[in-house]
This record gives structure tokens, C-alpha cells and sequence, in this order.
């Protein structure tokens, strides 16, 4: 389904260039009827940006309160746990500092000169800019459904941050309350799944809307922003490498090789999920036991998404470029700790970055219609930040087992370890089992297999 579905998207960018330079080559841009084909053309993608936003709140609220209460409480799993998000955030702040260096380096939005269209600002409304102070102030919510009904990220994930802890607190007591988070989170991921479906006709709406606004000139800076992104990504890609190879020395060219396959199954998809398995997989060749792998790499899955967030800094200010608007070092800076805490329990969501983006757009009240500019190539951005994902993960997992003392020698790449089978690793009930089978593990010592 998900190839299908990226030869559908680029059937229909290839159909949305040429509909669109029709239309502006036959139709006078002056008419009424110039005027119909674009509002045609815009209401495709509006549909589902509108729809994307539908979905925000509730998958946030789900699947960061069922993230947070499945960490436990034992003293193996808090050592690990705090390693573990100790290196995620570090790995955050290089991500998306490095996007917003980047971004502000190669101005890929520059000379596009866009304008900001009337019904932008009626979906958006009248945000008010915030100083720090404020900003700090709004962090924090008076009211939960308020903030649902608003879309305020940063609201939702305090509350989610409360209540998860305290759904750990209270135990066996919550666990109805853990269950139905995860079947909000499920229910978000299918909503997410049949939303998706309207991409190609979103993105041939996008394409064919803009190239009639704008001709073809708009694809030159098209393909100066995925050249750009990608030369980013390589820069971020050395600096992941690197800090694992304080760690891991040698055996971090090992690692790039065990990760080679699943590296590929991200790229070529687009879904980190589809390679997860593979993953765990090669992991335990490497020489990371499953009782570490099986707690770290979901948990990374949530909250170490380096690809996506290097990405959501690079469209945000690319939009405010496109537009020429400016943005002061400070609103940057806001924007900056905006994306990494909202891009926060999101994961194994298609076209995730678009709903962070989207929030983010909306709280700083610049165009959501630029939102409509990135989906175009979305796929293409997509490919790169997702294999990133599974770099960054694979390289934390690694030094946090090493951190542990407990990274084992590695097997040849064509053996065969007898472990569980790997998707039986995934979020939701299996995980609080392997957190249990490894606060069992730290009693015993470990043996190979």
C-alpha cells in the first residue's frame, strides 16, 4: 500500500505541473474563471490540511500519555530510561539547531516573494505574537479541553507529561485509563492512514495550484530546497556518527553496516515502522541485547526523531522566507523549543512533520497555507529525514547498551540469532513485557545466545 501510494503522489505532482501550467498558459490570469480553477485547485489541499489538523490534539494526547506511563518505575528502567532521553534531547538540540543554522545559511525561500491569501488568515486567525515571558506562561494549561479545542500543542503535552506520570504513579489502577490512551493513539493511526490516502490528490492540488500562480519557475527553488535539505541531512548524518564514535570507536563502522538493510526498507517507504522490525533484528546481531533494544528503540521511536525535526525547522523558516517574513534571533529561538518539545510522541505517524509544522505555523500566526508549498515534495523530504530517523535511533540504542556495559560481541551479518520475533518488540502491551523481562534481566547476568 505505501508504494502504491508513493507512485499515486507522484503521478500526481507529474499531473499536477502539467494541469497547472495548462491552466496558466490557456486561461487569462485576470478572469473570473483563472480565479475558480485556483480556488479548485486550493480547496484539494485545504481539505486535507484542514483534515491533517483534525487529528492533532487527539494523537498527541494519546500516544505521549500511553509513552509516558509504559516507562515503569524500577530502578533499572529510570537509570536507562534518563540515559536514554538525556542523549534524545541532546540529540533534539543538534537536529534542530543544526536545520535552523542551515535554513538560515541557504535561504532556500528567498526571492519567492509569496503572498499571504485571505482565507490563511481566516483558518489561522488572531494569534498573538508572544515576548519569552509570555511565551513561558502559555506553556503551562488552565483548561485540557480548551487547549483540545485550540490545537495547543504545548498544553496538550503538559497535561499528557502530568498525566502519565501520574498514570505510573497509580499503577494497576490506571491501567484502564493506559489502554484506552492506546486505543485513542490506534484510533488516531487508522484516521491517519485513510487521511493519507487523499495525499495524491492533495499534492496534485498543491502543485497544480502553485505552478499556476506561480509557472514553472517555483520548481527551480523545489529542487534547491531538496538539495539543500539532503546536504543538511549528510552534515547531521556526520555529527550523529561522530558523537556515537566517541563511544562506540570502531565498532561504529560495524554499525553502519548491520543497519545498511534497514536503512533502505526507511528510505524507500518512507515509514520508520516498516523498518523497525529489520532493525531489531540487526541490533541483536550487533550485539545489543533485546531486554535494552526492546525499551530504547520505541521509546527513541517517540522521542528521538533527528530526521524529522532537522526537517521541521527547515520548512518552518523556509515558509517564513517564502512569504518575507521576518523573524527576529528570539522568535527563531521560540520556534526552535516550539519544534522540539511538540514533535514529542508523535511517532509512527505518516507525513508526522506536517502536523508538527502545521501547529507550529498556527501558534506563531504565520501562513498555514505554506504548509501546502512543502506537502508538493513532501515525499522526497520524506524519504531522507525517515532514513535519518532510523540512523539516529540505531546509533542511541547502540551507546546507551554501551553505556550499560552490556554491548555484546557482534555475530557475522548472515547468522541467525534464535531471539522472539521482532515485531512482538512494538508499543502497547508487548512493551511493559519486555521492560518487566528486563528489570528480570539486571538480576541475573546476561548470557549470549
Amino acid at each position: 500500500m505505501e508504494r502504491r501510494l508513493t507512485l499515486y503522489i507522484l503521478i500526481g505532482m507529474i499531473l499536477g505541473v502539467i494541469v497547472g501550467y495548462a491552466v496558466r498558459v490557456t486561461v487569462p490570469a485576470d478572469s473570473e474563471a483563472f480565479t475558480y480553477w485556483l480556488r479548485s485547485f486550493t480547496l484539494l489541499s485545504t481539505i486535507f490540511l484542514n483534515l491533517i489538523k483534525l487529528i492533532v490534539a487527539p494523537l498527541i494526547l494519546g500516544t505521549l500519555i500511553a509513552g509516558i506511563a509504559h516507562m515503569g518505575d524500577s530502578a533499572a528502567l529510570g537509570r536507562i530510561g534518563t540515559r536514554a532521553i538525556a542523549w534524545f534531547i541532546l540529540a533534539s538540540l543538534i537536529s534542530i539547531s543544526l536545520g535552523l543554522l542551515l535554513v538560515n545559511f541557504f535561504e532556500p525561500g528567498a526571492g519567492l516573494n509569496l503572498t499571504v491569501g485571505a482565507h490563511s488568515i481566516a483558518e489561522v486567525g488572531e494569534v498573538k505574537k508572544l515576548d519569552l515571558f509570555e511565551f513561558i506562561e502559555h506553556v503551562f494549561p488552565k483548561n485540557i479541553f480548551q487547549a483540545m479545542a485550540e490545537n495547543n500543542v504545548l498544553q496538550i503535552l503538559v497535561f499528557s507529561l502530568f498525566a502519565g506520570v501520574g498514570l505510573t504513579a497509580i499503577g494497576e489502577k490506571g491501567r484502564p485509563l493506559v489502554r484506552g490512551a492506546e486505543a485513542l493513539a490506534e484510533l488516531m493511526l487508522q484516521i491517519t492512514g485513510y487521511v493519507m490516502r487523499l495525499a495524491p490528490i492533495a499534492v496534485f492540488g498543491a502543485l497544480a495550484g502553485v505552478v499556476a500562480k506561480y509557472g514553472l519557475g517555483i520548481l527551480a527553488t523545489y529542487t534547491e530546497l531538496v538539495t539543500e535539505f539532503y546536504l543538511s541531512l549528510i552534515v547531521l548524518w556526520a555529527l550523529l556518527l561522530g558523537i556515537g564514535a566517541i563511544f562506540l570507536r570502531r565498532r561504529i563502522v560495524q554499525l553502519i553496516r548491520y543497519v545498511r538493510e534497514p536503512l533502505l526498507i526507511a528510505f524507500s517507504t518512507a515509514s520508520s515502522e516498516a523498518a523497525m522490525p529489520k532493525l531489531f533484528e540487526q541490533l541483536d546481531r550487533f550485539g545489543v541485547p533485546r531486554r535494552i533494544s526492546g525499551f530504547v528503540l520505541p521509546l527513541g521511536y517517540s522521542f528521538n526523531l533527528d530526521g524529522s525535526m532537522m526537517y521541521a525547522s527547515f520548512a518552518t523558516i523556509f515558509i517564513a522566507q517564502a512569504y518575507n517574513i521576518e523573524l527576529s534571533m528570539t522568535q527563531q529561538i521560540l520556534i526552535l523549543l516550539t519544534l522540539m518539545v511538540s514533535s514529542k510522541g508523535i511517532a509512527a505517524v505518516p507525513r508526522a512533520s506536517l502536523v508538527v509544522i502545521t501547529a507550529t505555523l498556527a501558534m506563531f500566526d504565520l501562513p498555514i497555507e505554506g504548509v501546502a508549498l512543502i506537502f508538493a515534495i513532501d515525499q522526497f523530504l520524506d524519504m531522507g529525514r525517515t532514513a535519518t530517523n532510523v540512523v539516529g535511533n540505531a546509533v542511541a540504542t547502540s551507546v546507551i547498551t554501551k553505556w550499560e556495559g552490556m554491548l555484546e560481541e557482534p555475530e557475522p551479518a548472515e547468522a541467525e540469532r534464535p531471539h522472539a520475533p521482532a515485531h512482538t518488540s512494538h508499543h502497547g502491551a508487548r512493551g511493559l513485557e519486555l521492560q518487566e523481562d528486563m528489570v528480570t534481566d539486571k538480576r541475573t547476568p546476561p548470557t549470549d545466545a
